[in-house]
């Protein structure tokens, strides 16, 4: 158990690290884009490789299927609501899809961290170049959330508070799949495979992407690729 919250927390610290990287200087519009835009790469190849296929390969695909599914409609619905009560200050970009992000983040993370812990439990090693991936994922949404918060008027405490609590739901988590390793079925870690995905996948189309595409313009595209290479290569390591 101890080992399964250890790693969870090194996972989950790449979030808040991102965060105070945000606030450590003055980040253009440009930047953030290219920033937001790798990131984006990396995370739909985690989409693809770490989550949709190898929960295939622990469970049946329409275990992943119906993971995806809830995954996109808990994102949707819930950002939704964020959305009612989240307007942009006049003259900004808004909180709204720093919010969006760290929304994403959190949907994505638990289950995410919960998969890490059920592999330590059956003895899995971990894998260095999952981490490093993890990471590479995590900063930029990190970054992009924090300066987008920022310019939506709410204070650096409040957004270092919400992305420790984050990090701290996401690192039980890791507990969590550990302690229920032994009781759940291949299809049930499938289906928290395809939730992550989901939620991952309706963030990356309505926030993620078009900002990145709106602040960075046309080389918003290939710095997705590049991010997307970044992330397939570690996950092959």
């Amino acid at each position: 158990m101890g080992a399964a919250l250890g790693w969870g927390a090194l996972a989950a610290s790449s979030l808040v690290i991102g965060v105070l990287l945000a606030f450590v200087r003055q980040w253009s519009p440009v930047a953030i884009g290219l920033i937001l835009a790798f990131g984006a790469g990396a995370l739909i190849s985690a989409v693809s490789l770490e989550l949709a296929e190898e929960g295939i390969a622990v469970g049946s695909p329409a275990a992943v299927g119906i993971g995806l599914a809830l995954g996109a409609l808990t994102y949707f619905i819930a950002d939704g609501l964020i959305a009612r009560h989240d307007k942009p200050a006049p003259g900004t970009s808004g909180g709204g899809s720093g919010t969006s992000l760290a929304l994403g983040s959190f949907l994505d993370g638990v289950p995410e961290q919960a998969v890490l812990g059920i592999g330590l439990a059956g003895g899995d090693p971990v894998s260095v170049a999952l981490l490093v991936a993890i990471f590479v994922s995590n900063l930029p949404e990190g970054i992009g959330a924090g300066v987008d918060m920022q310019a939506g008027g709410m204070a650096r405490g409040q957004i270092l508070k919400l992305f420790l609590a984050v990090g701290v739901v996401c690192t039980l988590s890791s507990g969590a799949g550990y302690a229920i390793a032994d009781s759940i079925s291949g299809d049930f870690q499938a289906g928290v495979n395809g939730f992550a995905a989901g939620a991952l996948l309706v963030m990356l189309i309505d926030s993620m992407i078009p900002e990145s595409r709106e602040k960075a313009r046309r080389p918003a595209g290939l710095l997705a690729v590049v991010g997307f290479a970044v992330a397939t290569a570690l996950s092959n390591l």
